[in-house]
């Protein structure tokens, strides 16, 4: 099976030779782990806390996937990392924002520390993008 990288014009990857934000591979799409970077790029994070950070990635994912020909219901499996889990209820304030019937099947993880210190929420994603 072919695998792909998915280039989006409007949410800035990191530099060449690190990593991509997202890789078709036949149906599945996989994006990477994602934080509260700006869309245009930087390192800034967009956000002080837990709810506007988690607001700003999975505006991320929703550009990644809006990308590739699919939609936020087409994820089937996410990944949470954060680094405090008492703060867990504000990444769930955000994903509903985001989802709407079931949500995808999801871990919660809880890190000592991330990228940066001012990173606290990163999250990844995969998606199905096939025919039901």
């Amino acid at each position: 099976m072919p695998r792909t990288k998915l280039s989006v014009p409007d949410v800035a990857e990191a530099g060449p030779g690190l990593w991509s934000n997202a890789i078709r591979a036949g149906d599945m799409l996989y994006i990477s782990g994602q934080v509260a970077r700006p869309f245009e790029g930087g390192t800034e994070i967009v956000g002080k806390d837990e709810y506007e950070q988690a607001k700003q990635i999975f505006s991320r994912i929703d550009r990644i996937i809006k990308a590739a020909g699919g939609t936020m219901d087409d994820l089937v499996k996410m990944t949470i990392y954060v680094v405090d889990i008492q703060k867990n209820t504000e990444v769930w304030r955000a994903r509903r924002e985001f989802f709407t019937g079931d949500f995808p099947a999801s871990t919660l993880v809880e890190v000592r520390s991330l990228a940066k210190p001012e990173v606290l929420v990163e999250i990844e994603t995969v998606a199905y993008l096939g025919k039901s």
